[in-house]
């Protein structure tokens, strides 16, 4: 069992992490296309079935949606641990399978360290504006370049139908993750949210190989060479569900691989990782190095518990900028090989769409769109197709207003280390993010109801920056709201 680990006097691990680990080579990343989660894969094709037996396609549809409801329930991460079924999902035949998932999701890793996870949630209080501004315009767009991620959003209509949706989702897990005993507390809901997360990658893989990703690679092994791929089933139409069209859209394997594998699982970390920190970098909010450290720990810890592999995990800024590069270059390297059209455009414009929607019209809309070009790779934006899509007046002023304070701050900070104007702008912008996409008058984020509370006030603390001066408050204060951040009108007077 392993709820031992969540008592009040919890157990601290301090083993530390071998400094040697060698960063994985593009050898080791081919070998991790055809891995997926064995543990999460077994436990949804037992809940699911087998697809050669009788059971139609809304059959299976049907125990997603009984698996969704009985996982819906899991709070934090002590109750998950103590999780027991009623007669719903005992009566479904989704307890037992279940029950093994959690009972064999370890509690954390010995090579865990609270006290460095500590600090990373800390670090994520005191930027949590800009953290919000860097998914957006730097994290989520990275996400994209990937094609075999892209082609799983894609096939649902998750960022251009449902973009916002999307954006909220992934808002969900971060917040339980980073807020205070996320990942080491048991009332902390980092755990119980990953988790969550970990079984729908599951049921994304199952939905579209129609199989388990073993089975799926040993199908494909056993056929020669001129072997059909997954064929769609049927025409993805816009009121369908995403199960239903993850299960009709068909899947090129040979080509793209396992959905979800375990290179795009440690992909995907790395952005919400590597790339935060790189993002704040680039507005000159460097961290000390031991600090960055921490904070890719933090997320190395969630990650183990989304199923990835440690020995894709990196643990310092360089290891992690040679990783994520090798990683691009091999995803732009597999455009050639796609036969459908390239869908990142597509994708990078309903993101920076739903970001220009909530900024009021004038030379200042078109900011997310220029800070995202501005935090992420120049070969990124290319990809996502950011390069034409601004006027020349808003890059003019953009340029100015960043360069201007940039310049200031680099001078400011001989004296004041913590001034910052380009920290200003960037929460600014953060602003509108926060209170138009990611909190809402008429809906919440996809958390747990007990956790809801203490994130709404976490975002309306972040009305005052603890780290500027008070002019600077009341500046930002004329641009965003004066006193505590809320959730705003999606459709406000302009």
């Amino acid at each position: 069992m392993i709820s031992h680990a969540y008592t009040e006097n919890h157990i601290r691990y301090t083993t530390p992490v071998p400094k040697d680990r060698p960063v994985p080579t593009a050898a080791d990343l081919d070998k991790m296309q055809w891995v997926a989660d064995s543990h999460a894969d077994e436990v949804v094709a037992a809940i699911l079935g087998p697809w050669t037996d009788d059971a139609g396609t809304a059959a299976r549809l049907k125990r997603v949606d009984e698996l969704n409801a009985a996982i819906h329930g899991w709070q934090d991460n002590a109750g998950v641990c103590a999780w027991r079924p009623d007669a719903r999902p005992a009566a479904a035949g989704i307890a037992e399978p279940l029950q093994r998932y959690l009972t064999a999701a370890q509690p954390l890793p010995p090579w865990a360290d609270q006290d460095r996870v500590a600090r990373a949630e800390a670090m994520f209080m005191d930027y949590g504006a800009l953290s919000v501004t860097m998914l957006f315009c730097a994290s989520l767009p990275e996400c994209y370049v990937v094609p075999d991620l892209a082609a799983v959003l894609h096939a649902t209509g998750q960022l251009e139908d449902r973009c916002e949706h999307r954006i909220r989702t992934t808002g969900a897990m971060i917040f339980p993750v980073m807020m205070t005993g996320g990942l080491t507390l048991p009332n902390g809901s980092g755990i119980a949210q990953v988790l969550k997360v970990r079984l729908i990658h599951a049921m994304v893989r199952n939905l579209i190989l129609r199989a388990s990703p073993g089975e799926a690679v040993t199908a494909l092994r056993s056929a020669n060479d001129n072997a059909p791929t997954i064929p769609p089933l049927a025409a993805v139409q816009p009121n369908d569900s995403m199960q239903r069209a993850l299960h009709v859209h068909g899947w090129d394997i040979k080509a793209c691989a396992l959905p979800n594998n375990q290179e795009e699982l440690a992909y995907t970390l790395l952005t919400f990782s590597y790339v935060f920190l790189r993002g704040m970098r680039r507005l000159g909010i460097a961290f000390t190095p031991a600090q960055e450290k921490d904070y890719l720990h933090a997320w190395n810890v969630a990650g183990y518990f989304l199923g990835i592999r440690r020995e894709l995990m990196v643990d310092n800024m360089e290891d992690a900028a040679t990783l994520f590069a090798l990683m691009q270059a091999r995803g732009r390297a597999d455009v050639a090989k796609r036969p459908s059209p390239d869908p990142r455009p597509q994708l990078g414009g309903a993101l920076m769409g739903a970001m220009e929607s909530v900024i009021p019209d004038g030379p200042f809309k078109s900011f997310p769109v220029l800070l995202t070009r501005r935090l992420i790779e120049p070969a990124s934006a290319h990809d996502l197709a950011l390069d034409g899509s601004v006027s020349w007046i808003s890059k003019v002023c953009f340029a100015a207003l960043m360069g201007t304070a940039l310049g200031f701050d680099a001078i400011a900070r001989l004296m004041f280390p913590d001034f910052s104007i380009s920290r200003l702008i960037t929460r600014a912008i953060g602003y509108r993010l926060t209170c138009k996409l990611l909190m809402s008058q008429t809906r919440d984020l996809s958390v747990p109801v007990a956790l809801r509370p203490g994130i709404r006030t976490l975002i309306a603390g972040w009305g005052k920056d603890s780290k500027a001066s008070g002019w600077m408050n009341a500046l930002e204060d004329s641009v965003t709201t004066h006193g505590d951040w809320e959730a705003l009108e999606r459709h406000e007077p302009r």
